[in-house]
């Protein structure tokens, strides 16, 4: 089991760790719900340093980027990043990932944690263009400083006006006093902040500022538990529930990273795909009855015949009510549509609904 550079902090902290995409992880300090409302209302910081990081450079780097990926990186420019995902040859998902421009030969891939190898191996094993490339996850570390706080609560450990990164945008400058710091606009909560990169050896000290420069908003340490609910809540996949090899980027509902105006891996048969139309899709829910919908809990129809299943579900902190995401025929896939999650013995009622759950 890997620890990150913050591991000792985080026991310090009273937290509970646990094992997670190889990592001794903090899933929760002072409670998942407190958490979850700390980041929705104010400021809190979760350490996501087991995220992978991979420089792809050199002046075939955008060829590379543009093979394995669905999105078309060629519209990013200096300063920019974008959501994307690599497909597999089965009409599957080999990871989603953010991709960055650094500059015209110099991107960075951000991939999940728990399938690094396999990412750096399947670009890797299409590189045929010599683009150069580098996997530096070991060497960075990753705080998500997540809230609508975040902004207030941070300015003072930079010169760059962090009200200008906008979604989706980063700037390299100094922050905390450590130069070359990676800022970026990139979040998964759906609460604004931001993301810092820095190498292992500085982030103890980017912490320990962070939390100065907070104490006056109420900045907490956050769980990956909080982190789940505050991605469900806003609807975002994640690798391994969600979208896996073997769900395909139109039945997941991410054709808007998916770009047939350029080649990639196994465009055709996504392009077919698309054009027939899947027999399943993605859908949200919400419960319609007390209940908790799990992952791996039956969906079933009104004559309660399995339809298909949830693949990420919770007790929505902010709403109070079950919600959660699953995989059904598309003729349940309609906004409004009457779908039951099967609770032990019982057939629970629940609503298709349209995303975000959460909404500000």
């Amino acid at each position: 089991m890997k620890d990150t550079a913050l591991t000792e902090i985080h026991k310090a902290l009273g937290a509970k760790m646990v094992p997670f995409a190889g990592y001794n992880m903090p899933v929760q300090y002072e409670g998942v719900k407190v958490e979850h409302e700390t980041v929705r209302n104010g400021v809190g910081v979760f350490d996501v340093s087991h995220m992978g990081e991979f420089v792809i450079s050199g002046p075939n780097a955008l060829a590379l980027i543009q093979k394995i990926a669905t999105n078309d990186a060629s519209k990013l420019v200096d300063g920019k990043a974008q959501y994307s995902c690599m497909p597999n040859n089965d009409g599957g998902i080999v990871d989603d990932l953010i991709i960055y421009r650094v500059n015209e030969e110099k991107y960075i891939l951000v991939v999940n944690a728990s399938n690094i190898e396999k990412d750096w191996n399947w670009i890797s094993s299409h590189n045929d263009v010599g683009a150069e490339m580098r996997d530096v996850s070991e060497n960075y570390s990753l705080l998500a400083i997540q809230g609508p706080k975040a902004v207030e609560a941070m300015q003072s450990l930079t010169t760059v006006d962090l009200s200008t990164i906008k979604y989706y945008t980063f700037q390299i400058d100094t922050f905390a006093g450590v130069e070359n710091v990676i800022i970026s606009a990139t979040g998964y909560t759906g609460s604004g902040g931001f993301e810092i990169y820095c190498k292992n050896e500085v982030v103890e000290e980017v912490w320990n500022k962070v939390f100065e420069a907070g104490a006056d908003f109420g900045i907490k340490p956050i769980g990956l538990a909080a982190r789940d609910t505050l991605r469900l809540e806003m609807g975002y996949c994640l690798y391994g529930n969600d979208i896996d090899d073997t769900t395909s980027p139109i039945e997941a509902g991410l054709g808007w990273i998916t770009k047939f105006t350029k080649d990639f891996v196994n465009r055709e048969q996504l392009e077919a795909q698309k054009r027939a139309g899947v027999e399943r899709k993605l859908i949200a829910f919400e419960m319609q009855e007390r209940g908790i919908p799990r992952q791996g809990y039956d969906i079933v129809d009104g004559n309660g015949n399995k339809i298909g299943n949830v693949t990420s579900g919770t007790m929505s902190p902010s709403m109070g009510i079950g919600i959660g995401l699953g995989y059904v025929p598309t003729v349940f896939t309609d906004v409004g549509s009457n779908i039951y999650i099967q609770i032990r013995k019982n057939s629970v009622a629940a609503k298709v609904v349209k995303l975000p759950f959460y909404k500000k």
